[in-house]
């Protein structure tokens, strides 16, 4: 079980590599990648070897999140500012607003998560009921 003192580290640690996780080719820039902020992640007294985690995931102009996974997690997104285009395993792609939200179920993977303004952030609030001690997000292998 993670202590209350040890979380801000661990989850220190797994948002700079989430965040970090990108490729590049030698002739384009840079793209923005989203960054994943844990609010607070507290194990759950009647549900043994899980933990409930709450983030804010920031996405700037333009970024878009390499495909991901997020191990056995249950996942609860909510869109606080701007709009987010989305799609989870084979479902359609979506566009997700200020206001909206939706669920992902554990072992899905997520195949497209990008801001669909060039100009303006998105900010989503994320929810994981996660086995304790598991990663939040675990980036597809390059190619």
């Amino acid at each position: 079980m993670i202590g209350m003192r040890c979380a801000p580290v661990l989850f220190t640690a797994l948002a700079i590599g989430a965040a970090g996780c990108t490729s590049t080719g030698a002739a384009s820039p840079p793209s923005a990648v989203e960054t994943l902020t844990p609010l607070i992640a507290q194990a759950l007294p009647n549900v043994p070897g899980k933990t409930f985690t709450s983030a804010i995931v920031e996405f700037p102009p333009g970024a878009r999140a390499a495909p991901h996974r997020h191990g056995d997690a249950f996942i609860y997104a909510y869109v606080l500012d701007g709009a987010v285009r989305s799609q989870v395993d084979d479902s359609p792609v979506t566009e997700y607003r200020q206001g909206q939200n939706w669920v992902e179920q554990p072992g899905a993977h997520h195949v497209l998560t990008e801001n669909t303004s060039p100009t303006e952030p998105a900010r989503l609030l994320v929810v994981f009921v996660s086995n304790t001690g598991d990663e939040l997000k675990v980036d597809d292998p390059h190619r």
